[in-house]
């Protein structure tokens, strides 16, 4: 539900729309909607306690309180249906309305529809299905802990930098420890993964780390000079995922556990 008491608590502070969107984490026109719809009922902070945003909701929108509730669609079915090829949202939405029409119930509107269920899906820690594509990209990245490296002679420990390169449909994996995050490693572990898989996809996606991507914004992307080079002599393309976006890399949630041996 939208946090309807911190929208005007945060618009008494004189915050801009825009500022109170991004920290309520709901649309500019939303923000507006509520600001508009305060004035008209003459409500501004502080409000009284008991006053919860479900009371406000109903102050706001006294027309969609009828008896004939909007049906809940199961999630969890939706979730498990959803694993089966060929099931999308669109054709679980157009079964759920079907089945609130044979019922005469009120059906939630597409988009809501979608975003209560990635809400669900968040909120249960359930796994979005992603579609993937044989040999269509390569993910990879530097792991995020290193690795403690013995030498059986003198004794001496050092730190090892564990390469992490992953084909997302099949989730076929391929790790190698380094010594440093260096440019040559970090080229020469691709050169190595892609001899290990026998071939070289069609798209390159790392994070952005500085070995491999010098710069990426909305506008534009530069990429180490060596990197580049080596994307044009495997005529493979590199697409750095967008900057603190961690769920576009490694969207299969593979978990690396490296255990540290002595």
């Amino acid at each position: 539900m939208i946090n309807y008491r911190e929208i005007l608590r945060l618009r008494s502070l004189d915050y801009s729309q825009r500022q109170i969107a991004a920290s309520v984490r709901s649309s500019r026109d939303t923000v507006s909607q509520v600001f508009r719809l305060a004035t008209i009922h003459g409500l501004s902070w502080p409000l009284p306690d008991e006053m919860s945003n479900q009371m406000i909701y109903e102050m706001f929108f006294p027309a969609q309180l009828d008896s004939n509730a909007k049906r809940i669609p199961d999630y969890a079915q939706m979730h498990k249906e959803l694993a089966k090829p060929g099931v999308t949202l669109t054709l679980l939405w157009s079964e759920y309305c079907e089945k609130c029409y044979s019922e005469d119930a009120t059906h939630y509107q597409y988009t809501q529809f979608c975003d209560n269920y990635r809400r669900w899906a968040r909120a249960t820690k359930a796994t979005m299905r992603i579609k993937r594509k044989p040999g269509d990209a390569f993910e990879v990245d530097w792991a995020g802990n290193t690795m403690s490296i013995y030498d059986k002679v003198t004794g001496e420990q050092s730190e090892a930098y564990i390469f992490v390169g992953v084909l997302p449909c099949s989730c076929y994996a391929y790790v190698e420890a380094f010594p440093s995050m260096v440019t040559e490693n970090w080229i020469t572990a691709h050169v190595h993964a892609y001899n290990y898989f026998g071939g070289v996809t069609r798209i390159v996606i790392p994070d952005n780390l500085k070995t491999g991507v010098i710069k990426n914004t909305r506008f534009e992307t530069v990429l180490n000079r060596s990197y580049n080079e080596m994307a044009a002599h495997y005529d493979t393309a590199i697409i750095p995922t967008r900057v603190e976006r961690p769920k576009d890399y490694l969207q299969n949630h593979i978990i690396f556990k490296i255990s540290r041996t002595a």
